[in-house]
């Protein structure tokens, strides 16, 4: 029997433009936020008389933030309508950013950051649901985000460009209120070109808030672990401390999850094949990709001495990769397999980065490949990881499935950074910005770019072998059988022929 298609679904990404703009636009200010901001961290750290650890708390702040509030967000968005939540996010983001053009004082700046991070928390992971729910079929919902997706990803490649240019007429406040327009178009789109939730479709159980505190801390505390080791060293009792309190925070969660009426994360979610196996594609990426722009930036820089500008042309491989690479994402998919383009694109990414970790120091044509590679397979696994998430999911979830892909991203950034970092401080010695290094620093720099990326090569490999057996196990007919909401049916997916 033939789908049905739904009322409000548009039958082309023609006939959701308005919305896909709005949704676009969110995705945009995520990826240019913070890229655009550390051109201006100098300027802001002479203008506002901040010192070092100031500065990391005006970028730290926000992406602690952001990461902590995600999961609880897309909860109280399937609950209270994920359209509605949204919409106030901007409004909040664009108040916060229109704060800045009044900051005085770097503690100021920081609270604008940190509200900026609870409005981002409250519409990065509605943009991914809203896209997904615009449409009946998996096709177009890959070719929706691939397009929401690609807008980002301008933002990602044009942002340190862009603000050093305005950094060069303009005071570095205009930098921030940027956002304004960005949230006021956003705004305008999804709120004329997105239906209001039906209620019937939301979560109807009450909020967990214990759970939501527990997995708000456990987080916030992940993140900020990583950060205590790279800086404090790995013999220093605060990064020990604040991984042990994430663990304890993390089974804390666990326990109120199962015991809890109504909990926040139906923990038996997790372990449906789509969503384990998205969210082990999406931690394997984010490991690689973090500890790859870590260790690729040091190796430009300091091990060779390349200047800024030159360094900054050296990455143009990934750039070009990801801004041409969305004409070839819907192709690839419908050619393989949402499964298959998933861990295909994932590996992809592990093996860019084991080629940096073996052979980058022996020239910059490997580090050019490594680029490549992990730029082409994250440019896929975005796309179909997250998919294959929601598709996993009830429908009165995806948000929160949205979240925990924005979660186990940001998560496994922030430990490839210290992984990276930690066994750069442990191999190196003496001063990593004091340039030109001995020839003994030097050999001390390449021996930690292979161990610390291999590590993470290896780690990232395991992450994409479980996720494939994960899928593997579950038999093909698991995606459209009992794990995957009704919509995402083959005759759905054929009516896609139309657009």
């Amino acid at each position: 029997m033939p789908a049905v298609q739904s009322p409000h679904s548009p039958r082309s990404l023609r006939g959701s433009r308005v919305a896909l703009a709005g949704l676009a636009a969110v995705f945009l200010f995520e990826m240019l936020d913070n890229s655009i901001l550390n051109v201006a961290l100098p300027t802001i750290g002479r203008d506002l008389d901040v010192g070092a650890t100031g500065l990391q708390w005006v970028t730290g702040a926000y992406s602690v933030v952001f990461g902590g509030l995600m999961l609880a967000s897309g909860a109280v968005s399937d609950r209270y309508g994920r359209r509605r939540v949204m919409l106030v996010g901007l409004v909040l983001l664009g108040l916060a950013s229109l704060a800045t053009a009044f900051v005085t004082t770097a503690g100021e700046l920081v609270a604008v950051r940190i509200v900026t991070g609870i409005a981002a928390a409250m519409t990065t992971p509605g943009s991914m649901a809203l896209a997904f729910r615009l449409f009946d079929d998996d096709e177009r919902r890959v070719r929706a985000m691939t397009a929401i997706s690609t807008v980002g990803l301008v933002g990602l490649a044009v942002g340190p460009t862009l603000g050093g240019l305005v950094l060069a007429v303009a005071p570095w406040q205009v930098l921030l209120l940027v956002n304004v327009p960005i949230a006021t178009l956003a705004f305008v789109g999804i709120r004329r070109g997105v239906v209001a939730d039906d209620p019937a479709g939301l979560h109807r159980a009450p909020v967990d808030w214990a759970g939501a505190v527990l997995g708000t801390a456990t987080i916030v505390l992940a993140l900020v672990a990583p950060t205590r080791f790279a800086e404090d060293g790995p013999d220093a009792w605060t990064g020990w401390a604040t991984a042990a309190a994430a663990i304890a925070g993390g089974v804390g969660f666990v326990v109120r999850e199962r015991r809890a009426e109504h909990p926040l994360l139906d923990l038996a979610l997790l372990v449906r094949p789509l969503v384990s196996s998205g969210l082990a594609y999406k931690a394997a990426t984010g490991l690689a990709v973090a500890g790859l722009g870590y260790l690729v930036t040091l190796q430009l820089q300091l091990a060779w001495g390349w200047p800024p500008a030159l360094a900054a042309v050296g990455m143009l491989p990934q750039v070009v990769v990801l801004l041409a690479g969305s004409a070839f994402v819907g192709p690839f998919v419908r050619r393989v397999g949402l499964e298959r383009a998933a861990w295909s694109s994932a590996a992809a990414v592990v093996v860019g980065l084991a080629v940096f970790a073996l052979l980058g120091p022996r020239g910059y044509g490997w580090i050019a490949l490594a680029l490549t590679l992990v730029a082409a397979g994250m440019r896929v696994v975005g796309v179909v990881a997250g998919t294959n998430v929601l598709r996993g999911l009830p429908e009165d979830r995806t948000t929160i499935g949205a979240a925990l892909v924005d979660t186990s991203s940001e998560v496994a950034s922030a430990v490839g950074i210290a992984v990276a970092g930690t066994v750069l401080a442990t191999v190196f010695t003496g001063q990593l910005a004091v340039t030109p290094w001995t020839s003994a620093q030097g050999e001390q720099f390449e021996a930690a770019v292979t161990i610390g990326g291999s590590v993470l090569a290896v780690v990232a490999a395991a992450l994409v072998v479980w996720a494939t057996a994960r899928t593997a196990r579950a038999g093909a007919g698991a995606s459209a059988g009992a794990g995957a909401p009704a919509s995402a049916s083959p005759s759905a997916s054929a009516s896609a022929s139309a657009d």
